[in-house]
């Protein structure tokens, strides 16, 4: 009977192996969004580590010309991309992703301190609610006739940016891409991270966008979330070790099922 038992009991082992579903290898795709006033340069040393971890890299240079706009241009990369993609956003980004990230290939989204609105919300009220330094301090943001906004390239670099080296902080400030007001004012109509796993950054230190409204948000989206002590709205470009090791853990602990 003992041979007959084992027999059973590896059948019965391998009917139950054949129940779990295949699995794929995590995502190697990997989308990153500029915020507001900055393009995707900024993101060259994330960027770099990335690559040398063997993930497909590309960036989105959204034109900043209204939030449709922003999401397309998102959307265009998305298209590209071979197959699943985790989906990052910086600052302004976190909006675009939210609602382009409901594209099909998107399979998770990072926030690096990002916004990250639900369906009707937009970023304008939300800040005015939990101001950052930014928001309290007046003047620094500038309107041109045509109603694009910038910063003003003076206090940009103590603001947006002050645990970089001056001279790339200035660079930044005097190559700002100016951001049409009504990007931030768009309410949106989807909201990515209600159906999709999230992983969130709060820049301990951040200016722009205060902290407190970073951690809010990665809290309502149930994102995994990680502060940076000290770290400014740049942290993407200051502390790009921390960011892509944070990206790089987010994409490997996604375990997609197989297609059959």
């Amino acid at each position: 009977m003992k041979p007959l038992n084992a027999g059973l009991a590896l059948a019965a082992a391998l009917s139950l192996f054949a129940t779990v579903p295949a699995r794929a290898e995590p995502p190697k795709n990997i989308v990153l969004v500029h915020g507001a006033w900055v393009d995707a340069s900024g993101w060259k040393p994330v960027y770099e580590i990335l690559t040398k971890e063997g993930f497909r890299v590309t960036m989105v240079q959204e034109p900043e010309t209204s939030f449709a706009d922003d999401v397309t241009a998102a959307k265009r990369i998305l298209d590209l991309q071979d197959g699943p993609t985790l989906l990052v956003g910086h600052s302004y980004g976190g909006s675009i992703i939210t609602e382009a990230g409901v594209h099909p290939n998107v399979v998770g989204l990072v926030y690096v301190a990002a916004h990250a609105p639900d369906v009707g919300e937009d970023e304008s009220a939300l800040g005015k609610k939990t101001p950052s330094v930014l928001g309290k301090t007046e003047g620094v943001i500038k309107v041109t006739p045509d109603k694009f906004t910038y910063l003003d390239p003076v206090q940009f670099p103590k603001l947006f940016a002050p645990d970089l080296p001056r001279e790339r902080a200035e660079f930044v400030a005097r190559s700002q891409v100016l951001a049409a007001t009504q990007v931030f004012s768009t309410p949106l109509t989807a909201a990515a991270w209600k159906t999709k796993p999230s992983w969130g950054i709060v820049a301990g230190s951040d200016q722009i966008i205060n902290p407190d409204l970073e951690r809010w948000y990665y809290e309502r989206a149930k994102s995994q979330t990680t502060v940076i002590p000290g770290a400014s709205h740049s942290v993407y470009e200051s502390h790009p070790k921390e960011v892509a090791a944070i990206i790089t853990r987010a994409a490997r602990s996604i375990d997609q099922p197989a297609t059959r």
